[in-house]
């Protein structure tokens, strides 16, 4: 599966961002989706997943309450909406097919957020 990123950028404290994920090369949606992120010096780390009927997600403690992940099957996309953003959650956000990052075999560029104080 090739997935690409976008709808990252530069917010304030407080703001909001949807990122979205667009996959291509696989002929259904039956997987589980995450969302990972890394920031400067930091290893990268486990942000959200969602299985293919939506029916159950998991967020990182440190975004619980903040952050929805969504998909639309229909058109193989990822959402990460982001709300209540923190400078802590500035870093490079990361999709897979994958909800465990030691599953993915291959990683995206990314997309970059940026939360200014």
């Amino acid at each position: 599966v090739k997935v690409v990123e976008s709808g990252g950028g530069l917010v304030q404290a407080g703001g909001s961002l949807r990122l979205s994920c667009a996959a291509s090369g696989q002929s259904s949606s039956n997987y589980v989706a995450g969302w990972f992120r890394q920031a400067p010096g930091q290893e990268r780390e486990f942000v959200a997943s969602i299985n293919w009927s939506s029916s159950r997600t998991q967020y990182a403690d440190s975004v619980k309450g903040r952050f929805t992940i969504s998909r639309d099957n229909a058109k193989n996309t990822v959402y990460l909406q982001m709300n209540s953003l923190k400078p802590e959650d500035t870093a490079v956000y990361y999709c897979a097919d994958q909800p465990y990052i030691r599953l993915v075999r291959n990683w995206a560029q990314g997309t970059q957020v940026t939360v200014s104080s």
